[in-house]
């Protein structure tokens, strides 16, 4: 490679890591003079890499938004995480096919002392099922509905979905990634409302393109919402159960994020919790180690008659 080449190269790595740079900066890293690094940005945007010149009192230069991409370069450490995240990547379909073409590209470049790191990992390391405590598969949402919602979020425009049916229009502020779901916090256009809604039980409209003047959850601590919310509307099941002891004491118990707990007096409190199918409720219930009533759902309460009658036999 020549030395001008291998220089462009570098000056296109520094631009990449760090916002905005000076000639100055840049000869030095180089090098080089001022007057070099000038006329390297000169042909790294005559062959279309879009290197601003930022004013000011040194004068910056950053790399800015173009036609295609620029190459990536990346540390050894970089290009290794960079692979295995691809390799790893779970949760969001829509994009196995873009990640795999990525990944067939990337590992193609590496040198071979880094191939044979990543080909160490991708044969000795094995996955096990991240969902272990449900018999309900995890749902999947597709790249382009999140990046759509993330849009709205960014642009500040009303986003406009039906939710199992039921047509919304809200503003939204946040997604949050929690238990394998994907969460939208968004504040209802008309009500005020607050809410958190499943990305995977959501089908967007068409865009609104109008914008709403932000008015953010108070303390803008959006994942704590979530887990707040979810116990009362982010399951396909949810349930009220009796516990026959002091709130204090199933608090102690259980997870914050597993439900809320109402005290009724000194001896009884509420559970509000729910899960995505009965079977996943009755077992985290019967962890609890406490007497419980349940009466509704009706689901619920015959699977739990199956359970208490399972288990008698069991023992018999």
């Amino acid at each position: 490679m020549s030395d001008t080449a291998a220089r462009l190269l570098r000056i296109l790595g520094r631009l990449q890591v760090r916002p905005a740079w000076t000639a100055t900066e840049l000869a030095e890293r180089l090098g080089v003079s001022t007057r070099t690094v000038r006329t390297d940005i000169e042909r790294l945007r005559s062959l279309d890499y879009p290197v601003d010149a930022v004013r000011g009192p040194a004068g910056r230069y950053r790399l800015g938004a173009g036609a295609k991409l620029p190459p990536l370069l990346l540390d050894d450490e970089e290009a290794v995480a960079v692979t295995i995240g691809l390799r790893a990547a779970t949760g969001v379909s829509g994009i196995e096919e873009s990640s795999a073409r990525a990944l067939a590209k990337l590992e193609q470049v590496l040198p071979n002392h880094l191939r044979a790191k990543v080909t160490a990992m991708h044969e000795t390391v094995s996955k096990a099922p991240e969902n272990t405590g449900s018999n309900v598969a995890d749902p999947e949402v597709g790249a382009d509905l999140l990046a759509a919602i993330a849009t709205a979020i960014h642009d500040r425009h009303w986003l406009r979905f039906d939710e199992r049916g039921e047509p919304r229009v809200v503003e939204p502020y946040r997604l949050v990634n929690w238990q394998r779901r994907w969460y939208l916090v968004a504040r209802h256009a008309e009500t005020g409302d607050w809410n958190a809604h499943r990305v995977d039980w959501m089908s967007l409209r068409m865009p609104t393109r109008r914008p709403f003047a932000p008015r953010p959850l108070a303390g803008e601590d959006y994942s704590s919402f979530v887990l707040r919310t979810v116990a009362f509307a982010g399951w396909t099941v949810h349930t009220r159960i009796t516990v026959l002891a002091p709130a204090a004491e199933v608090l102690s118990r259980i997870n914050a994020t597993v439900g809320v707990v109402e005290p009724v007096d000194d001896d009884t409190c509420v559970l509000v919790t729910g899960g995505d199918s009965v079977e996943v409720i009755a077992v985290y219930i019967g962890m609890l180690g406490i007497d419980f009533r349940v009466e509704e759902p009706a689901e619920l309460v015959e699977h739990l008659r199956v359970l208490g009658a399972r288990y008698a036999r069991s023992v018999a």
